[in-house]
């Protein structure tokens, strides 16, 4: 498999696409990542910071031989959530204007979380509203020990709308209202404790470490089935289990046994090769 992408949070950028507000590194790879790139702002977003991200999700998911997408911030900080520039001037526009704004914001979250690739966000420093909101979008999180993280908007008589059907799903509602209610900060140990986060690592150069493993490991796993994967979680969640899920589920099963892929990974396994998928 190519290089994995060197690590911006540790090396400094070496892109192959890059805007002034969004990086993206290792087109053409199977993995690559997107970095929020205003370090000097943690990494906050804005209208512009929102519709570059919201590009490049959407370049992605039409994207061939991807595998993975992380998702991270440039320098210390993965991201502060909403830059207080932007947030003042939002206070002077028109509701309307502002529904407007925020269904951007809503938008690019979706098309994270409809990726078909894993996504994995590798955050370090702290990440705090619409921050914790595109990790929470995320299939996987991993923080360094030292994170931070907040709901930070009641702070200023706001609430974190957008965000909430990701955080609600990861952590649940009771421990959602919680947080959301009282804002306070909370470390990498918590988050993992209440399923925000997956994994705590020591560092910078441990995510990156994370990161380069999960990138070995992705190659191994169907895309066919990654993607269907994704989409059953969705299906099933929150559902009866009655006679209808039990006979789609059955249906989801039998499709992928006779599909190609299916059949290239048992064949696989059976003659002890790598399936075709695993470069």
């Amino acid at each position: 498999m190519p290089n994995p992408i060197a690590d911006p949070l540790v090396e400094g950028p070496d892109t192959d696409v890059m805007s002034d507000l969004v990086v993206i590194e290792g087109a053409g790879d199977p993995a690559v990542t997107v970095t929020i790139n205003r370090a000097a702002k943690k990494n906050a977003f804005d209208s512009e910071v929102i519709g570059a991200l919201r590009e490049a999700f959407e370049t992605l998911h039409a994207a061939d031989g991807v595998r993975v997408v992380f998702v991270a911030g440039a320098g210390p900080v993965f991201s502060a959530g909403a830059d207080l520039d932007w947030m003042a001037e939002a206070a002077e526009l028109t509701e309307s204007d502002n529904r407007e704004d925020a269904m951007a914001m809503a938008v690019m979250l979706k098309h994270l979380h409809d990726l078909p690739t894993l996504t994995v966000a590798l955050i370090q420093g702290g990440a705090f509203g619409g921050g914790v909101g595109l990790a929470a979008a995320c299939d996987l999180s991993i923080a360094t020990s030292d994170a931070r993280f907040s709901f930070s908007e009641v702070k200023l008589g706001l609430v974190p709308a957008t965000i909430s059907p990701y955080v609600i799903r990861a952590i649940g509602p009771r421990r959602a209202r919680s947080l959301f209610a009282t804002g306070r900060v909370f470390d990498a140990a918590f988050a993992k404790e209440i399923g925000l986060i997956d994994e705590v690592v020591a560092d910078a150069a441990s995510l990156a470490q994370a990161k380069t493993r999960i990138a070995a490991e992705i190659v191994a796993c169907g895309p066919q089935a990654v993607a269907a994967s994704k989409k059953l979680v969705d299906h099933v969640a929150g559902r009866e289990i009655d006679h209808g899920l039990m006979a789609e589920t059955a249906r989801a099963i039998a499709a992928a046994r006779t599909g190609e892929e299916g059949r290239e990974g048992v064949r696989a396994f059976l003659e002890r090769r790598k399936p075709g998928w695993a470069v």
